[in-house]
């Protein structure tokens, strides 16, 4: 156990106990240590300019991520219903969105301005008491499940403890003068000889992948449904590989030798050297005069050849084609289903919830990695801890996947076969990290705590199809958007960009924004007339799927017919026209009740079926004007469908009886925009169709209404 820590750091609760008090007991304990220890994390940088320099070019400064899980609490509590009011809206706008380098994250530093370190704290500070008073407060009845409010509470912690790992890579990424050592951060001081790796056998056996819907522990969407599989036999490596195995692979210049590498690694070294960075040896291997050392989170040590290699998938890769070219042996890293066959036939169990984990695992022993051969599981080492293993699995979702409502782009956007899994976790992975269910994926050129084993198999690691979107709203939208005209009805989106562009007449076409863009059509259609288009939404599914058209032209989906069966569909940009407007385009994350302030300055504003499915309505109308120009124009559609489980019914624009006479949301909406513009020509209806099946289609009618900004 840590020297500097009298107890083990939570684990995660269970979430089926009956008694409330004892619940709330257990979720305010388990907030307040996982939100101090990740301040904690940050007490380790020496001065302010520690939280503003970017420890790489890929990544926010580390004031992001200090504000960013805080925000993620009061974003998703409202979502939930158990607060009802912003504590800093430009915060929770400014943290919310950019940490996997998606296309969609605004990286760009001149667009931001950030608060002072101070004004962070002060603010999660405020924060800590918003949630521990709904902890407190809040109406509470046992169990916690999926669909229960207070899921987002133990969301909010889980997505901390994430957070606790990742910032701690940049943190070990940042210049060392930026940081100190701290008590509380102590590293394993245990060096020595690397022990020769050999190969073991593992049996051909079942294995089982997933997580029941009833199980009382906390996880994240692609973890639900269960997957039995068949795994052949094979060997794997005793050790993960160690910082001696991978040496003879640097002295043998693998790192210079193309033969090695896949087209994707190559790629990605040269990126690396125009980004001013080496690329002969592991991320964090420094060669000094007296050898090579290693850097640790806060410090350098004299290479510690016994402990576990970091390397990104490519390396991984790469030392493993080296190695079966060496040894004339069908060498890979394993499969996610080999690791969990490798993890049943070790015997690994759980982390205990009132013991040391029998691994570096969970924060237990270290603030590091620790020798290859002290924590033995079965007949091998480190199956789970140390560090995180790569696999050859792009990450995908279980048959039965369902994103949860709150939070749709945890996993959705990394089911593009570009998202790797690890496995095992590192010695700060914590809570759901720990877990034998838990599935995390990042990109193959991102780094972590993570290294590698291999494997010896005559079968060839294959991976479940991630290219035929199957996420069945998904679906429906990019056939709404791109697929076929049912009934006769034109196309929705490319009919309102149509209307607009017509309505836009002379005025001028710089920018427009489309806001709740969905998977993008009316993006790339209002293109064909704007210089360039931004599309948000706040799904970052429906937005991957327009980044994706942005990228490659085609989008692939999975159409529902009828009870299990469906039909496989391929939409092409080109066959609609659009393929020569896909470099005018963007699309952003973005929630249209509280966006970046950098949206602004527009000629031209979309918001599609919107309105009626805001959980603040008249706060987006009251600010919209701040988005356009004077003279722009403003177009809004909807079929008024309010629903309170989107906008709480004292929120609602119209559909009721005001002083005894009706109140549309028309007349709502005239009633806010006044201030600001006036109306362009008369309201119109145009229908639309989303088809759900072969033979299930809705018919709907939206009202069209534009509005010029005059003030």
């Amino acid at each position: 156990m840590q020297a500097h820590q009298d107890t083990l750091f939570l684990r995660t609760p269970r979430l089926d106990a009956t008694d409330p008090d004892g619940l709330r007991t257990t979720l305010r304990d388990y907030f307040h240590a996982t939100f101090s220890r990740y301040e904690q994390l940050f007490e380790v940088l020496t001065c302010d300019e520690a939280y503003y320099r970017k420890p790489i070019s890929l990544r926010h400064p580390l004031i992001f991520y200090l504000g960013h899980t805080a925000t993620f609490f009061i974003n998703k509590l409202l979502l939930a219903g158990l607060i009802d009011e912003r504590i800093n809206p430009r915060f929770e706008s400014m943290f919310a969105v950019g940490v996997d380098e998606m296309s969609w994250d605004d990286l760009n530093e001149s667009n931001y301005d950030w608060p002072s370190v101070q004004a962070v704290r002060d603010y999660r500070n405020a924060v800590r008491s918003v949630v521990d008073r709904v902890i407190h407060t809040a109406p509470l009845a046992p169990p916690i499940g999926w669909t229960h409010p207070w899921w987002v509470v133990i969301m909010g912690i889980e997505h901390e403890r994430i957070h606790l790992e990742t910032s701690s890579v940049l943190i070990r990424q940042s210049r060392l003068d930026y940081v100190r050592p701290h008590p509380a951060w102590e590293p394993c001081r245990d060096t020595g000889d690397a022990p020769d790796n050999a190969l073991h056998p593992v049996a051909a056996g079942v294995t089982r992948l997933g997580r029941r819907r009833d199980d009382p522990i906390y996880g994240w969407d692609n973890e639900y449904a269960q997957r039995e599989v068949a795994v052949e036999a094979f060997q794997a490596s005793r050790f993960v590989v160690s910082n001696r195995e991978f040496l003879a692979f640097v002295d043998d210049g693998g790192y210079a030798n193309e033969a090695w590498w896949e087209d994707e690694g190559r790629a990605w070294r040269a990126w690396r050297t125009g980004d001013g960075h080496q690329t002969a040896h592991p991320e964090f291997w420094v060669r000094k005069a007296d050898g090579w050392h290693l850097r640790l989170m806060l410090e350098e040590i004299p290479m510690p050849w016994n402990w576990p290699v970091e390397t990104n998938y490519h390396e991984a890769k790469a030392f493993y084609n080296w190695k079966a070219a060496r040894s004339g042996a069908p060498v890979r890293l394993p499969t996610e289903d080999e690791w969990y066959r490798l993890h049943d036939a070790a015997g690994v169990t759980e982390v205990p919830p009132n013991g040391a984990a029998r691994a570096n695992i969970h924060l237990d022993h270290w603030a590091s990695s620790c020798p290859v051969d002290r924590f033995a599981h079965g007949d091998f080492f480190d199956v789970v801890g140390n560090v995180w293993q790569w696999t050859e699995t792009p990450i995908y979702p279980f048959a039965g996947f369902d994103v949860h409502p709150t939070y749709d782009d945890f996993s959705t956007p990394t089911f593009d076969a570009r998202h790797n899994l690890i496995k095992g976790g590192s010695w700060i992975s914590c809570g759901n990290e720990a877990t034998r269910a838990s599935r995390y994926a990042f990109r193959r050129h991102f780094f972590q705590h993570a290294g590698f084993r291999y494997v010896v198999s005559d079968t060839p690691a294959t991976a479940p199809n991630v290219y035929y979107e199957s996420d069945r709203q998904l679906s429906e939208y990019a056939e709404f958007h791109y697929g076929d005209e049912y009934f006769g009805v034109p196309n929705f989106p490319k009919a309102l960009a149509q209307i607009a562009i017509e309505a836009m007449g002379d005025r001028p076409a710089r920018r427009a924004l489309d806001l709740g863009c969905a998977t993008g059509r009316s993006t790339f259609e209002l293109a064909r007339h704007f210089e360039h288009v931004t599309g948000v939404d706040f799904s970052a599914r429906f937005i991957n799927a327009g980044v994706h058209l942005a990228e490659q032209g085609e989008l692939r989906y999975t159409l529902p017919d009828e009870g299990e069966l469906v039909s496989y569909k391929t939409r092409r940009l080109a066959d609609m026209g659009l393929d020569a407007v896909r470099t005018r385009v963007d699309f952003q994350q973005g929630d249209a009740c509280n966006l970046k302030s950098v949206l602004t300055g527009y000629d031209f504003m979309l918001a599609a079926n919107l309105i009626d499915r805001l959980y603040d309505p008249a706060a987006f109308l009251k600010s919209v004007h701040e988005r356009l120009n004077v003279g722009g124009v403003l177009m809004i559609s909807s079929p008024y469908t309010w629903l309170e489980e989107h906008t709480k019914r004292d929120d609602w624009l119209g559909g009721f009886k005001k002083d005894g006479e009706s109140w549309t949301t028309l007349d709502g909406m005239k009633a806010i925009l006044g201030e600001h513009f006036r109306p362009l020509g008369a309201p119109r209806d145009v229908p639309f169709v989303i088809r759900e099946t072969r033979r299930k289609h809705q018919h709907t009618v939206a009202e069209v209404t534009l509005w010029e900004r005059v003030r």
